[in-house]
């Protein structure tokens, strides 16, 4: 099998973990929180796994999720703590203030399953799984609460993209999309991020950081956040930002400083305003440092984005990091847990699922 450079989505499919194999990983690696409100008719449950580079599959944990893929292997451990300590040099490279041997800070984190209990009956489905960032600070010994939303993934969206948009379009000549596609992931979310147990768990609503699309051109303008960096805006809206504007999300395009390309910012509320400086530093330097081990093409590239840019797969000119991932898989993944969403989700909870989704219509 051709192993190539760690790809873009793998945050996106890193932290997907099958229900059918969370309670094998929950005794040695999972510490789960008891707390679950009800929304309507569903509960939602949380719950965290860390990070690192001690981290081990459990024997049954299906091999052809992205993260068991990074962490097996004889290079397995040396894969993480490579990935970790880019993560640690971009963080202390942007937070450069009082900070003059680079090494101040370093950043933990946490995978956070959202399981959700449609029929009330104890059956958890994981919802949602995104990261959540914990600063240290090794001058102060303090340790502060970073960004939540960090590597975004869903089931249901994976049905949405790779099983429910295919068949809405099969025998179809043109490219259309179904008029309420992504409302009930959104309405999902929406129901998470205003739960009891979210705000139990999170001071803050999340942010999701991904990459740009190769789809557009991104202009530069003259706007300049100090740690966030000089703002890009699109030349057309996508399907993406359509998808997570059902999700209540709006979104901003900005270059960090010393960056090859800009990120895309999904957020509520004012996202120059709501998050501290080192709240912000914590989401750049961990998807920055993902997408350059997963699309080097973009954002390990060794040209930084011009005034008008347009991202490419195929750009030639970019650097590789030490970190080797086998990213064949990635796009068979999709429609996997896709397939298997409508087959555990989306079918046998049909009904509730529709009268619920109807009843949340504002």
């Amino acid at each position: 099998m051709k192993i190539i450079q760690f790809h873009s989505e793998i945050l996106s499919f890193l932290f997907i973990i099958s229900f059918r194999h969370r309670a094998l990983i929950a005794p040695n690696n999972c510490q789960h929180e008891d707390d679950s409100t009800m929304t309507k008719d569903f509960a939602f449950k949380v719950s965290t796994l860390r990070f690192d580079e001690t981290y081990q599959p459990a024997d049954h944990t299906r091999l052809t999720t992205n993260f068991a893929n990074l962490a097996r292997g004889e290079s397995r451990e040396e894969n993480l703590r490579r990935a970790l300590r880019m993560i640690d040099n971009r963080f202390n490279t942007l937070a450069h203030w009082d900070n003059p041997k680079g090494d101040r800070y370093t950043v933990e984190l946490d995978i956070v399953s959202a399981d959700l209990d449609v029929a009330g009956n104890g059956n958890d489905f994981p919802a949602i799984e995104v990261l959540k960032t914990t600063i240290l600070d090794h001058k102060t010994g303090a340790r502060i609460e970073g960004i939540v939303g960090n590597s975004f993934s869903s089931y249901v969206r994976d049905y949405d993209f790779s099983v429910r948009l295919l068949e809405h379009n099969k025998g179809r000549s043109q490219f259309s999309v179904p008029e309420d596609f992504g409302d009930l992931h959104g309405k999902l979310f929406k129901s998470f991020v205003n739960s009891s147990v979210y705000k139990m768990h999170f001071s803050k609503p999340p942010v999701i950081c991904l990459s740009v699309s190769h789809n557009k051109i991104y202009h530069r303008t003259t706007n300049q956040h100090a740690v966030l960096g000089i703002e890009y805006l699109p030349d057309d809206t996508s399907l993406t930002e359509a998808y997570f504007e059902k999700m209540g999300l709006q979104v901003r395009y900005f270059m960090p400083p010393n960056s090859a390309a800009p990120l895309a910012f999904f957020f509520f509320g004012d996202l120059l305003s709501d998050y501290s400086d080192l709240e912000l530093i914590s989401t750049i330097s961990t998807m920055e440092s993902f997408q350059r081990i997963y699309r080097p093409e973009i954002y390990n590239a060794n040209s930084v984005a011009g005034e008008y840019f347009q991202p490419s797969l195929q750009h030639q000119d970019y650097s590789l990091t030490q970190i080797v991932y086998d990213r064949e898989e990635r796009s068979q993944l999709a429609v996997t847990q896709g397939k298997f969403t409508e087959e555990h989700f989306i079918k046998p909870y049909h009904a509730i699922l529709t009268e619920w989704s109807a009843q949340h219509a504002h």
